[in-house]
């Protein structure tokens, strides 16, 4: 999942990109509010967590002129404002939620997963595609029972096939949701992370899950596409 932090402080910018990254995150940093507008306009991203007190134009403004131009995605305003009427006012200007600083960061990583999974329609921590679960919580994967122990990456791309279950994704939506944008699809990474995964979730006694689709991507699913 990509994430879009507009925060001015390098500090805390560098430490809630290398935490989002730990967690197998995406994250991309804006430092101005203004440079911030014009990524979320122009980049896809999953969440947004917004500085209110930035250069170039503050955080309310930059909320105000993403909603104004449509665009819906989740955005966790991170400031040390903490009274009520900034708390209203964040909330009113179209943030979907407020955590005032500093923070424990095992906090923000719950609040975000909220937020994704309130964008995608999913209201349980819960995925399930037939006898493969996958608790996001507590990220743990099982089949048939058998708990399946992933890599962060292998459990960020097992989680976006799930949760696109029964859809084909092209290798540049993975790569985009998994990686980054900036990420090279002419190399055989994804395709090397798909023979892990099918490794460690398929074996002789038990079905096929992931699916090849020929010229068009991947499909995970209890029937082939």
């Amino acid at each position: 999942m990509r994430v879009l932090i507009i925060e001015d402080e390098k500090k805390i910018a560098d430490f809630l990109a290398r935490g989002l990254r730990e967690a197998a995150y995406e994250p991309v940093v804006a430092c101005r509010g203004d440079d911030g507008l014009a990524l979320a306009l122009s980049e896809p991203f999953d969440i947004c967590l917004l500085d209110l007190m930035l250069p170039g134009m503050d955080g309310q403004e930059v909320l105000r002129r993403l909603r104004s131009a449509g665009n819906t995605m989740p955005v966790l305003i991170l400031t040390a404002k903490d009274s009520l009427s900034d708390k209203v006012s964040g909330l009113e200007s179209g943030a979907d939620d407020y955590l005032t600083k500093p923070f424990a960061f095992e906090e923000l990583l719950a609040r975000v997963r909220v937020l994704l999974r309130r964008s995608q329609g999913i209201t349980d921590t819960l995925l399930a595609v037939g006898d493969l679960t996958m608790d996001q919580k507590r990220r743990r994967v099982e089949r048939g029972g058998r708990e399946i122990k992933l890599s962060n990456k292998e459990f960020a791309l097992l989680e976006y096939l799930m949760i696109n279950h029964d859809c084909i994704v092209t290798r540049t939506m993975i790569a985009n949701h998994v990686w980054g944008i900036d990420f090279d699809t002419y190399t055989n990474t994804i395709d090397v992370y798909i023979r892990y995964l099918r490794e460690k979730i398929e074996n002789e006694s038990s079905a096929r899950l992931i699916h090849t689709v020929r010229g068009r991507g991947y499909c995970l699913s209890e029937t082939a596409p």
